[in-house]
């Protein structure tokens, strides 16, 4: 299988311009992103950075969201986070809480110093399990002036307590845990680094429905690419150790600036978002301009790519409210 649109699984808007953009982060780790620009852009304009869905890469959702966006007058800048799709960093098919919140202010330092952005005016979006690291960096870096986290993940809550909780006890991390460890071990004999497989080719009729909903995404023309881990191998099967033992989302509630949390109504994972708006805004004296988002109807994958529920107006009126 290839990707529908020569290596993107969507078709560039005809009034922005997608060029290659190569920056670096503070770990030293070389980050490749496509930059979109409005062909009407004069002067400096407000900037968007934009990564996810976890496992996916910027030919996906992110270019998406970015193309879209641009058409609506921001500069975007889709980008692979460390160590997936065309960025650096070794070992391949990793991802880490610290590195990939990190990634975003990296894209936030290469914004800041464009000739046609204002560095005033940057916001920020993450998709799935980016969306919980969007607003792990917006607690962090107060250069980000509008979070937006679309059909969000906690990746560390889900790989430490699994979905729903129901993995939550002390047993349950330490059978996981001695089994990622074991294959750390085997890995190292090895030289190489087991895949744990992406979305499986074939889902079985009894299987959950949002395995399904994965599978109709990843594994299909509609938003199959290349780069993809999940389309293709999946991550290293050791990557979940460091989301089990590094919780994100500690300071959330200390967040100044504006956030807007969405998610689809009939989304597995929905408690993700509801969950963390609750604690974003709880004690938290800055809570005006947070808002969480419920889309009527709407799955998971549907907020990765169907512009006719991707509430782009929404998006478009909540950065220009704030990136002004």
């Amino acid at each position: 299988m290839k990707a529908a649109h020569e290596g993107y699984s969507f078709v560039l808007n005809d009034n922005v311009t997608r060029t290659k953009a190569e920056f670096h982060n503070r770990y030293g780790i070389k980050l490749v992103g496509d930059l979109y620009i409005p062909k009407t852009a004069e002067g400096k304009m407000p900037a968007i950075a934009i990564t996810g869905p976890f496992g996916a890469v910027k030919e996906q959702s992110a270019g998406l969201y970015a193309d879209e966006l641009a058409g609506r007058g921001f500069i975007t800048l889709a980008f692979d986070p460390s160590f997936i799709g065309e960025s650096g960093g070794e070992v391949r098919n990793v991802a880490s809480p610290d590195i990939n919140t990190e990634d975003f202010s990296a894209a936030v330092d290469f914004l800041s110093l464009q000739e046609n952005t204002d560095p005033e005016r940057i916001g920020i979006l993450g998709i799935c399990g980016f969306g919980g690291m969007a607003i792990n960096a917006a607690a962090m870096d107060t250069r980000i002036k509008a979070t937006v986290a679309s059909t969000m993940y906690d990746m560390t809550r889900v790989n430490a307590k699994g979905y729903f909780d129901e993995a939550d006890s002390a047993d349950a991390r330490f059978e996981m845990k001695k089994a990622l460890n074991a294959q750390r071990t085997e890995d190292y004999r090895n030289g190489t680094y087991k895949r744990a497989g992406g979305v499986a080719e074939e889902v079985p009729a009894d299987a959950p429905f949002f395995i399904k909903d994965y599978h109709d995404y990843y594994k299909t023309e509609r938003g199959y690419t290349e780069r993809s881990l999940n389309s293709n191998e999946g991550w290293n099967m050791t990557s979940a150790l460091s989301f089990v033992n590094m919780p994100i989302l500690k300071y959330s509630n200390e967040i100044r600036s504006a956030v807007l949390v969405m998610h689809g109504e009939k989304a597995h994972s929905c408690y993700f978002s509801k969950d963390a708006y609750a604690a974003m805004v709880k004690d938290n004296p800055y809570a005006d301009n947070k808002e969480l988002l419920i889309i009527p109807e709407a799955v998971h994958t549907d907020l990765y790519d169907q512009k006719d529920i991707i509430p782009f107006d929404k998006l478009e009126s909540f950065f220009n409210q704030y990136l002004k």
